[in-house]
């Protein structure tokens, strides 16, 4: 924000940009070498506009507006407890400014006494901000960099100076403010108006527009009598408008003064509670916006307006519209390749240039997915917004047991032919490793993917799924089924995955040829002919999902966005945690290995030959081979992780216990897997596009949406149970407080209440209320 205003001291111009002040003084060049005399009045800083420009610095200013004098230059500054440069008429008063004579008693030094110059001094340490300004040297010898809260005005910016279309103002910086005073300077007439609109609902006044045009317009108060009003005019070449005139006292009535201001319009009341909104996750309902400014400005508002004042702060929060979105995508992936290069983009359309497929996957998952164990993680999720879609996710265990995610992508539907294009593109960036495995849940499009695609790739699938599938097929929930299944398909050696999966048949008749007949190295680790570690679920997978679920409502390009932001501090929070972990392994990994030493101590070891060894652990022994890594129990081979028998031996041996761990869960793969760098995009007005790709325009998707609300909330998967909602006021399931229907006893035995009377002659008595026992009762 900056502005022009009138020194008091010396009745001149000073300009102020941000938090600085410049003055206008007589005499001195511009740029372009020419002389001009100040005027000594305001009337003569108003005729239109000129630019200084150095460098890459542009200031756009009312002619003969001097502003951008660098440090270094001989103009005035303030005392840093002033905001304005003043000039000391007289150095013996108390006046802490710039003296006007070096002869006279000063506490500032000549800077250059062999001039005949009354007006240059200095501090002794040439450091000091008090610098006086003098007509017989030259300013701008460079121009400084524009304040951070100074907008920069580029030649594309001149218009109307009006409104701008939505496709255009909804990214720029707003320059809304709730204070006003003459010559300060906004982006729009939409940003005057809506700032005056702010004052008038805080100041409990009405106003209107009296005359208005694309060059000036004037604003008074509703009450025509009151001297209170506002003139403003278009700064020439520009879409910026100057406040010129502003009485700010008020001569009008209580009439006016009302509940229902017409000043708190939508994009207004938008506006007023655009800070509520910022978190895209967060529920902000139209009534609650009724009560934000009923609460804050005491004005009443319908609940029309409220919606249409959090959608207009949606829109421009969200980067536009949903159809916007889709035209902004291809410039957003341009400039995301940009600023992270080595970031792999595909982006397919289909007729009519209408939106298909998105893969995405950043350049730092594609380096450190070397880092973590070869077994991926697949799923879907819906998408909730205007044009639905699935989004397609890839993700991975890092060494500390935490989600690292690999590649995302956009299609219409869970299909053959989405989840075939989104393997093809995974298999294209990351490659197919040695003991490649990937897990999912039994979606039909997902096994016919992978087949094609993977071939050589071992395909599992996700226990709980599976569990789900059985409790639909036998129509059966007990706990018993739940603790035998799990327990069979995390034994780890097949002694015990014969005796608990022979108790699971038992319990549930015909789960055997079911449970075969999917495949019993696809559910179970003992089978399993490619090492899975610990990883028998798509845990991680629905983890992603819920971490992105309050976002998935998103236009796909803010949506998309929200997905780098959170990958980027992912990536620099873990690295810098993996940075400063000290150990040898990762975190959890230390936690699991502290519990296995535990229960270690409680076990005894007998030796065979300095590699074998036999480990007794209370009425069960288990065999060490320390030459080929294994163990009995089968915990040391499959998650490549010493077990408590191994760690008997380490105990008992020159073992080292981390040199037997696997490097996937160390700390320095936990490190270098997050070592790669998301780095911010800057802000959509900064963009540098190229022409062949702001040109290209995509359609969203030929949808055909639904009559009536969007459904938000998934459709549970088969066999899923539902957690039923408890009142807290009847201690039920089955329903909330708010809908309880159910009577409250009057007291807890539901028989009798005792009332104490409140009449002091009665102190201490009591009766006792007994409920009738029937209708009969209470007629007698």
């Amino acid at each position: 924000m900056y502005y022009a205003r009138q020194d008091p001291v010396k009745n001149s111009l000073m300009v102020t940009v941000g938090d600085e002040v410049f003055p206008s003084t007589n005499g001195i060049k511009n740029p372009s070498g020419q002389t001009k005399e100040s005027p000594t009045s305001t009337e003569g800083y108003l005729k239109g506009l000129e630019s200084i420009s150095e460098g890459t610095n542009r200031y756009v200013f009312e002619r003969d507006f001097h502003i951008a004098i660098p440090e270094d230059s001989p103009c005035v500054a303030a005392t840093p407890q002033q905001s304005s440069p003043f000039v000391a008429a007289n150095p013996l008063e108390d006046n802490p400014y710039v003296t006007t004579t070096p002869q006279q008693s000063s506490p500032f030094v000549a800077a250059n006494p062999l001039e005949d110059n009354p007006y240059v001094t200095t501090t002794p340490l040439q450091s000091s901000p008090y610098v006086a300004a003098s007509p017989l040297v030259e300013p701008y010898t460079n121009v400084p960099p524009i304040p951070h809260s100074v907008s920069h005005i580029d030649d594309n910016e001149a218009g109307s100076g009006d409104e701008k279309s939505r496709s255009e103002g909804v990214y720029g910086a707003s320059s809304i403010s709730d204070e006003i005073e003459e010559y300060k300077i906004f982006k729009s007439k939409k940003d005057l108006t809506t700032s005056l609109s702010i004052i008038s609902m805080r100041e409990k006044f009405q106003f209107k527009t009296f005359k208005s045009n694309s060059h000036f317009t004037i604003i008074r108060c509703l009450d025509t009598s009151c001297s209170w009003r506002v003139r403003a005019k278009r700064l020439e070449g520009s879409g910026y408008w100057m406040v010129t005139k502003y009485e700010r006292k008020h001569t009008c009535t209580t009439d006016f003064k009302k509940v229902r201001y017409r000043q708190a319009t939508s994009w207004v009341v938008g506006e007023c509670v655009k800070k509520r909104l910022i978190n895209p996750g967060r529920v902000f309902k139209p009534r609650d916006v009724i009560d934000d400014m009923k609460r804050k400005f005491g004005v009443d508002i319908s609940y029309s307006v409220a919606w249409r004042g959090r959608e207009y702060v949606y829109e421009n929060l969200r980067l536009g519209t949903p159809e916007q979105s889709y035209s902004l995508l291809p410039g957003y992936l341009h400039m995301l390749r940009e600023t992270n290069p080595g970031t792999v983009v595909n982006l397919e359309v289909g007729e009519q240039d209408r939106f298909k497929y998105l893969f995405i996957a950043f350049d730092a998952s594609i380096k450190g997915f070397q880092y973590c164990r070869p077994v991926v993680s697949i799923d879907a999720t819906h998408m909730k917004g205007k044009y639905r879609g699935v989004l397609f996710m890839a993700v991975c265990h890092d060494a500390n047991q935490q989600i690292f995610p690999l590649a995302f992508g956009i299609g219409d539907s869970e299909n053959d032919a989405a989840w075939t294009w989104f393997l093809r593109r995974i298999k294209d960036v990351f490659g197919e490793r040695p003991g490649h495995v990937i897990v999912s849940d039994r979606h039909r499009s997902i096994n016919n993917a992978v087949k094609e695609v993977f071939p050589n790739a071992f395909h599992g699938i996700c226990m709980y799924h599976l569990l789900n599938n059985l409790k639909n097929k036998f129509k059966t929930k007990t706990k018993e089924l739940e603790q035998h299944y799990i327990q069979t398909a995390k034994s780890y050696n097949l002694q015990e995955f014969h005796v608990l999966f022979y108790t699971l048949c038992c319990a549930v008749p015909g789960a055997k040829e079911y449970l075969e007949r999917v495949g019993l190295d696809r559910w179970t680790r003992s089978h399993s002919p490619s090492r899975r570690y610990n990883i028998m679920t798509t845990n991680i997978s629905e983890s992603m999902n819920a971490a992105l679920v309050k976002v998935r409502e998103l236009p796909i390009t803010a949506f998309v966005n929200e997905i780098r932001l959170l990958c980027q501090r992912w990536f620099f929070e873990r690295r810098n945690k993996a940075k400063d972990f000290t150990s040898k392994m990762s975190k959890d990994v230390e936690k699991k290995l502290e519990k296995r030493r535990d229960r270690a101590q409680i076990m005894d070891i007998r030796y065979a030959d300095e590699y074998n060894f036999d480990v007794i652990d209370g009425d069960q022994n288990f065999c060490v081979d320390m030459a080929l890594w294994t163990c009995t129990c089968g915990k040391f081979q499959l998650d490549q992780l010493p077990c408590e028998h191994v760690l008997v031996v380490v105990r008992k041996s020159a073992y080292e216990a981390y040199d037997l761990c696997s490097p996937f869960y160390s700390r320095e793969y936990w490190y270098e897997s997050y070592s790669g760098v998301i780095n911010p995009l800057p802000h959509i007005t900064s963009w540098c596009i190229p022409e062949d790709v702001s040109s290209f325009k995509i359609m969203p998707p030929d949808v055909r949406t639904s009559v009536g609300r969007r459904r938000k909330r998934r459709i549970p998967s088969v066999g899923e149970e539902q957690s039923q909602p408890k009142c807290s006021r009847c201690r039920e399931s089955g329903h909330n407080r708010a809908t309880c229907q159910n009577p409250i006893a009057l007291h807890p035995s539901g028989q009798t209440f005792t009332a104490y009377s409140t009449n002091p002659s009665f102190q201490g008595a009591s009766s006792s209320y007994h409920p009738p026992s029937s209708i009969d009762d209470t007629n007698s």
